[in-house]
Parts: C-alpha cells; structure tokens; sequence
C-alpha cells in the first residue's frame, strides 16, 4: 500500500469495501487485495468482503487462497447464493470440474433465477466430458494408426502441441510462452540465481509449466465460450463486409442466436431447437446482400441445433446437425467452424459411450 498504509488503517469498513471495490473494478487487484484484507481486520469474517477478496485472488491467478475465502464466506450460512457461486467459481479454475458442478447446482437450486449458475452446470458438464475424451485420447494415443511418414513420427514421441490450437487457446499469454521459451535456450541466464536462492531457469520452467495447465483447462472448457466467441466474431464480419454499422437483418439474426443460447443453458433445449431451426426457415428468404456469410450463419445454426439435440438426448439427430455444420465448414474453408463441428462430433460420440470414434475425431481436430 506504500503512502496509503495509514489512511486506509483509518478508514471505515464500509469506505474500505467501497475503495476495493473500485480499484477491482479498475484492474488494480493487489490494491484492491489490500483494502480487502484491512476491511476484514475491521470486520473479521464479513461474507460478502470474503467474496470480494476471493474474486481478486482469482483473478491473481491464487486458487487456492480463492478456495479458502470461498469457504469461509459459507461459515455462517450455508446457502449464501454468492459464496456458493465463488467457490463453484475457484475449483472450476483449479480443474475440479466435478466438485465445481456440485456448487454450481447448490447454487441454483437455491436460485434458479440466476443465470450465472445455469451456465456454471453447463460448462461444467462440457469440461468433464471434454476432460474424459482427452484422457481416452492420451490412453490410446500409441494404438492409434495415424498415416505419418517416419520423421514426424518419431517427432511424435515427445509431447508436441499443436501450436494453432495452442495460439488461440492461450491468446495474449502465447506471446509471454513464446518469450519464456526463448530465455531458456540463454544458457547463461537459466543458470543465474535471484536472491531467494531460486535459479532463473526454475522459475521460467514454472511459468511454462502454469501455461501449459492453463492450455489444458482452457481445451478443456472451451466449447461454451466457443459459441459466445463465434457470435461476436460474426457481427465484427458482418460489420467489416458491409462497411457500416450492423443491419437489422443482423442485430436481429446475433440476438437470435442470444436467445438460442439463453434458452439452451436455461434448461429448455426443445425450445432452442424450435428458435434455431425457424432463424434457419427465416434467412431462406433473404437475400445474399442482407446476410454476408450466409454459410457460416447457416453452420452456425446446425451446430446450435445438433448441442439442443445433446441436451434432448437425441443423439443420432444431434450428430446429423453436427456433420451437416462439418460439411459446411469444410465446403467453404471455415477452419474455427471445421474445429466446432469435430469438436461437438467428438462430444456426441463421448455422450454414446463410443470412446474410439471420439478419439478418431479428436485426433482430426489436432491434425
């Protein structure tokens, strides 16, 4: 805190919270962790200031510490809504996806009004089964017959990621790996010690090795965000294709797909299905100039139909709608879209208990 130590000692609880708050609201999360933290000196084992701190060292990147104010939100009571939520929140960052799905349907059994808590069940449930695909893939990886000559199989041997698929996992934290990884081929600097004893070359091994988890959780819980990241691309296509500012013909077809979303993680995945497939009928009649990328638009839709069909437990239907998304995506060159699709095909294969299928899938979504 520095220069703002003694104010902040001085400050009222509800002053502290405000600042908090605020400097959370702004980024500024050590601060914020700070103000926290004398808040509670005030007023030791307030719910809601555990909550606000627990968010702040989450979004730190300290799961654990988040677990731990979760957990001591919930002392008192029980069914606190908010202290539920952020603990759901923390074992879902730390991997713990079923134990998270725990929380996350306490929460809404209390508050089935919240929408946080629906596509908390939700994602939870595509990270397990995204989970339990990756660990049959890795288990048959060796019995798999994959066409390769013999150079890149012996490359094959070690570990080796797929560096697209690691790039748009990873976002902005790919330049940082990409930089880690070229400081420890200094042989000179990895060997070099700080002042806790620790050599350079250990640390950067440790960053390297929270990336690489982050890109596994990240695999692993992708498919919900998947869909909330396709729709915002398609309107910033669409902006950018007809140099303007969205038609109605958009805004009516990204609030469309809003609705489709919202209602499946609603729990009402008939109607989601009926809203997608009359979007569907509807662009039929519109023209080219209207809807730019119509195809994509159209792929978009089966692969909301073929994830309303998963949750109906329709799945020979739901994997009609995801191929018919594949073949789509694979006629106009969509590479995301192609990766949706296989993506959702492996999901549906998991849901039947056809394991080698699925891995077959994943495996092309690799390739």
């Amino acid at each position: 805190m520095g220069d703002n130590e003694g104010e902040v000692l001085r400050g009222t609880f509800p002053s502290l919270m405000a600042e908090g708050t605020m400097l959370s609201r702004r980024g500024e999360l050590s601060k914020a962790l700070s103000y926290f933290t004398y808040a509670l000196q005030l007023q030791p084992g307030d719910r809601n200031c555990l909550v606000s701190r627990s968010k702040c060292y989450l979004r730190l990147g300290d799961t654990e510490n988040a677990l731990k104010d979760a957990e001591a939100s919930l002392t008192a009571d029980k069914e606190f809504t908010k202290g539920l939520y952020q603990k759901a929140e923390a074992l879902y960052t730390m991997g713990d996806f079923e134990f998270a799905l725990v929380f996350y349907h306490r929460g809404h059994k209390l508050r089935p009004d919240l929408q946080k808590f629906r596509l908390g069940i939700q994602k939870s449930k595509e990270a397990i089964e995204n989970s339990v695909i990756l660990f049959y893939l890795k288990k048959a990886k060796q019995k798999l017959h994959i066409k390769k000559d013999a150079k890149y199989l012996s490359k094959q041997q070690a570990p080796v990621r797929n560096e697209k698929m690691e790039r748009q996992l990873l976002g902005e934290l790919y330049v940082d790996k990409a930089f880690l990884e070229k400081l420890l081929k200094d042989e000179e600097l990895i060997k070099s010690v700080t002042k806790q004893g620790v050599t350079v070359g250990d640390l950067l091994q440790e960053g390297l090795s929270y990336l690489d988890t982050r890109t596994d959780f990240w695999q692993q819980q992708k498919p919900i965000y998947a869909r909330i990241r396709d729709r915002k691309l398609m309107l910033k296509r669409w902006t950018r294709d007809q140099k303007r500012k969205p038609s109605e013909v958009a805004r009516y077809i990204l609030k469309s797909m809003e609705d489709i979303d919202m209602l499946l993680t609603s729990g009402c995945p008939e109607r989601s299905c009926q809203k997608a497939e009359q979007v569907l009928k509807k662009i039929q009649s519109w023209s080219d100039d209207e809807i730019p990328n119509r195809s994509e638009l159209v792929g978009n839709l089966y692969s909301c139909i073929g994830n309303a069909y998963i949750e109906m437990g329709n799945m020979m239907a739901a994997l009609q709608s995801h191929r018919l998304d594949l073949d789509i995506a694979k006629e106009n060159n969509l590479t995301d879209a192609i990766s949706r699709a296989l993506d959702n095909i492996g999901r549906v294969y998991a849901r039947m208990g056809n394991f080698q299928e699925a891995i077959d899938t994943y495996v092309e979504v690799k390739q």
